[in-house]
């Protein structure tokens, strides 16, 4: 039986708008994510990610605690990382948290591993930039060793040698799920076929077609090695509201400003507003009523050929309850229309 196409949500617990217009704590936007997470799950939603950062416009530092609370208020729903930056963390206790959110949550963790878009986390964690490569090649090398669950004997450049050693708690439901998140490199096409890994692809800006070389690399590396390739998943920036227009101006003002506010500390000019209308209509910004949301979600699954599709819901500081909104139109009519339009 073909696999049914599934779908997603991702936030990166954005500090958003609260009363008055003032940004809310982030301990607020963290209890506010747990609550998003709830309603995904009443609403059938496939997947919950969260991301990982250490800078003052996003709340969410520790993923994996945040979604081991959602696990005690959800029942079925898949929970993940998007993405967990392992270039800057211990693979070992990478899968030691995942591990034990995978019990607490009866065998729904996943998580997807990245280099990161950010880069704050290697000072934070005294690594140096110049290894951003070595890094993440040599960590994710032993987070796959880990995976088969036995004795570890395992040695590399940048950290101690392991002989072998046990991590624990052991995995109850079979193997972890892992994905690779990656934004745009042919190298980090072909590391998840090394490792036979599924694909996430972060497409963030321009037309999602640009990306069936990738899509066409992985199966090509794939078909070299004699073996079925693996699952794609896209996840993308988007808003739904009742109207196109009421979703455009809900999420321009937020959208500016954390564009805006990046932008800067990366060297992009300001956004226009005609730049945003561009990226809605022929990029990689699904914002609009649920129709119009769904026929962009449908039409970039059959242009690549994915498996799943996760909506990036948060952006900047739009408000909590414009979230909530979106998301509940996501699950209950987007989610809908899109199975309807694939067939």
């Amino acid at each position: 039986m073909a696999q049914q196409f599934e779908f997603g949500l991702d936030t990166f617990g954005d500090v958003t708008d609260g009363p008055g217009g003032r940004l809310l704590p982030h301990a607020q936007v963290i209890r506010d994510v747990i609550e998003e997470a709830s309603i995904a799950d009443e609403l059938g939603i496939d997947a919950f990610g969260v991301g990982e950062h250490h800078r003052p416009d996003f709340a969410v530092s520790a993923p994996e605690v945040v979604l081991a609370a959602i696990a005690t208020r959800t029942r079925r729903i898949r929970l993940g990382s998007a993405v967990t930056v392992l270039s800057t963390d211990d693979p070992i206790r990478v899968f030691e948290r995942f591990a034990t959110l995978d019990a607490a949550s009866n065998g729904r963790a996943e998580v997807t591993l990245g280099r990161g878009s950010f880069t704050e986390s290697f000072p934070l964690f005294g690594y140096d930039l110049s290894q951003y490569e070595e890094l993440f090649e040599e960590k994710l090398n032993l987070f796959m060793a880990l995976l088969r669950q036995e004795e570890v004997t395992w040695h590399g450049h940048l950290r101690p040698p392991l002989e072998k050693q046990r991590v624990f708690p052991p995995l109850e439901h079979g193997p972890l799920k892992v994905w690779v998140g990656v934004g745009g490199s042919p190298g980090s096409v072909v590391r998840a076929v090394r490792y036979d890994l599924p694909l996430a692809l972060a497409i963030i800006g321009g037309d999602p077609k640009r990306f069936r070389p990738y899509v066409d690399l992985y199966h090509r590396a794939y078909a070299q090695l004699g073996k079925p390739a693996r699952a794609i998943a896209v996840h993308s920036p988007g808003h739904v509201a009742d109207t196109d227009e009421q979703a455009r101006e809900e999420f321009w003002p937020a959208y500016k400003g954390m564009h805006d506010r990046i932008g800067a500390e990366r060297g992009w000019p300001p956004i226009e507003r005609a730049s945003f209308t561009q990226e809605i209509e022929h990029g990689s910004l699904y914002v609009g009523a649920p129709e119009t949301v769904a026929r962009k979600i449908a039409a970039t699954a059959k242009a690549l050929g994915i498996m799943r599709f996760d909506l990036k819901y948060s952006a900047g500081t739009l408000a909590h309850d414009k979230l909530m909104r979106s998301i509940v139109l996501y699950g209950s009519k987007v989610i809908a229309l899109v199975r309807d339009m694939l067939g």
